[in-house]
């Protein structure tokens, strides 16, 4: 049991490399050249793939909320927060890649348009969640944590369909990208690429915030705190 809780994520992260390293052949030689966008079109793949992975995230935090409320049980605590890192890291990546494309196509790094908005304001709320799980390992920190978690999910179906909540007079996104067979291809190799890291990284980081987690415990149960994590 042992050699396979050692062997499988060395496999994980293998077949994460060789999906990476396809990814980047598909993204700078197979797709053919955009005709209007140019070279920097070839962002969109890495951009969108973040994007899905940022969802995943907080998809993660959300579920890991409603668990932890629901059983008190750490371990949701700590999915929660495990996504919620990761899903910021994505959606910074988004909020930087989607600038040094903008402005090479629409002559300005940011617009004050729908989708890049609400997506900066999803990424400010999971900030904040960060910031107030962060406070202190106690129930009430965690409970608190975990009603913004379950709130801020909201945000993500805004940011989707923000394209079509607006007029188009409003916003340069377009609502229908017109892929050939090749960048569409691109694209999903992309949103594989992108999962599969995700879920490495987060297991790997639930392995740390479960070991930080005992090593709290053991230093406030020697200081004598009462109000100590939840048990794992």
């Amino acid at each position: 049991m042992s050699s396979m809780s050692t062997w499988l994520p060395r496999l994980h992260a293998i077949l994460v490399f060789f999906c990476m390293a396809s990814l980047l052949y598909a993204v700078f030689i197979y797709v053919p050249t955009e005709r209007e966008m140019g070279l920097v079109q070839r962002i969109f793949y890495f951009h969108v793939s973040a994007a899905f992975s940022a969802f995943l995230g907080f998809l993660l935090v959300f579920v890991g909320s409603i668990q932890y409320l629901r059983t008190r049980k750490a371990t949701w605590d700590h999915l929660a927060v495990s996504g919620a890192e990761l899903g910021v890291i994505f959606a910074l990546v988004v909020l930087i890649t989607g600038p040094i494309w903008a402005r090479p196509v629409w002559g300005t790094y940011w617009r004050w348009e729908p989708r890049l908005t609400s997506m900066l304001i999803l990424f400010a709320v999971y900030v904040a969640y960060l910031m107030v799980r962060g406070l202190a390992p106690t129930y009430r920190a965690q409970r608190f944590a975990a009603v913004l978690g379950i709130l801020a999910f909201v945000n993500i179906p805004l940011v989707y369909y923000s394209v079509y909540l607006w007029s188009p007079d409003q916003q340069l996104h377009p609502r229908d990208v017109s892929l050939s067979f090749e960048m569409r291809l691109t694209r999903y190799l992309g949103y594989l690429t992108f999962s599969l890291l995700f879920l490495y990284l987060v297991q790997r980081r639930y392995v740390i915030e479960k070991s930080a987690n005992r090593l709290a415990q053991i230093k406030q149960n020697l200081d004598g705190h009462p109000d100590i994590s939840p048990r794992s």
